[in-house]
């Protein structure tokens, strides 16, 4: 079968050759229809860009850097289904890199990333997305970057979260509307801003309501399945025991329950607990847990999708949107008995 190239797309279409590389590169100063017709050819032809001959002739490297740092791989694995499902629709490459740096070594290793992968742009997860350091330097090497789940305001780049901070007040409160107030809770990794974000939220809704706070029900986690068992055996030692446990994020919710279970405390009937996140094991796991979606694979896929936008043709305003975080009630909480 004979090779399709880009000249061969542009005959079938009846376009210009500079019009299929326009729509091949998601380009502006082309018409929808245009556009929507190249992209049928693109599929009966079945054409794949050869992507060393496309970057020599544009000067890029058709790769999009993801930098994490991440104990939950739910979180990782939705972070790259996101990022993914962008990068194909715009013919291009994902290189995922773990780091689990801080400081002036963090800046190194990203340095050498740039220097031998020759990104053309770079998408920051938590906690890097709130590193003033590293987002200083992709601004100095004139990197283009995205970030995902910051609460840096103020900075002229891309920016998609969620509203954590709602979300867990809305949860805090479903617990607190069942009747509980002995609400204790655990907080999630020190260097990510969602950890803060999520306590302020815990924070504002028993304020709201006129709960006093008890120091005694925060315990310390760090996103992680072993954090969450720590700060339960710290939690359920309590005397008096809380009635409801907010872990902040599902996996520590899920040490919780089965610490609970082996303690022989009937959930939700004598201990309400939540998490946060909604992931795969919010589902999974019996009592099933009441929690907050956030939408990560969304808030990735925009910010590759933004990000690849900009490379094209830069913006001069940067994209910057928040999505909603929602809550989902399951088997996990009920209203609190009098017994």
């Amino acid at each position: 079968m004979k090779k399709v190239t880009i000249n061969s797309v542009a005959e079938y279409a009846g376009v210009s050759k500079k019009t299929v590389s326009r729509v091949l590169n998601n380009e502006p100063n082309v018409s929808p229809a245009t556009r929507e017709k190249v992209l049928k050819v693109f599929e009966e032809l079945n054409y794949k860009p050869n992507p060393i001959a496309r970057g020599l002739a544009q000067n890029r490297s058709f790769i999009i850097g993801c930098l994490y740092d991440n104990p939950s791989k739910s979180y990782i694995t939705r972070v790259q289904s996101g990022a993914l499902e962008a990068c194909q629709k715009h013919s291009y490459n994902l290189l995922i890199h773990p780091c689990e740096l801080r400081g002036q070594d963090l800046i190194d290793n990203v340095e050498q990333l740039l220097t031998t992968s020759r990104l053309d742009g770079i998408v920051l997860t938590p906690p890097f997305s709130d590193s003033k350091e590293l987002i200083a330097f992709l601004k100095q090497r004139k990197i283009p970057y995205a970030r995902v789940a910051s609460a840096i305001e103020g900075d002229d780049s891309i920016s998609i979260r969620s509203n954590d901070e709602q979300g867990a007040f809305e949860l805090t409160e479903h617990l607190i509307k069942l009747g509980h107030t002995e609400i204790a809770f655990i907080k999630g990794h020190p260097d990510h801003s969602a950890t803060e974000n999520r306590f302020s939220g815990y924070q504002r809704a028993i304020a709201k309501h006129g709960i006093d706070f008890q120091p005694r029900l925060v315990a310390e986690g760090n996103f992680s399945y072993h954090s969450g068992a720590d700060s339960a055996k710290a939690i359920l030692d309590l005397d008096p025991r809380p009635t409801a446990v907010f872990a902040s994020n599902d996996y520590m919710a899920a040490a919780v329950l089965k610490l609970a279970t082996q303690r022989e405390i009937k959930v939700p009937q004598q201990l309400s607990i939540a998490g946060f996140d909604n992931a795969p094991i919010a589902r999974h796991i019996w009592p099933g847990l009441t929690t907050i979606a956030q939408p990560v694979e969304e808030m990735t896929r925009i910010a590759v999708e933004e990000l690849i936008k900009h490379i094209s043709q830069p913006q001069e305003t940067p994209f910057q949107h928040v999505l909603e975080a929602k809550l989902i009630t399951r088997e996990s909480t009920q209203a609190r008995s009098n017994s």
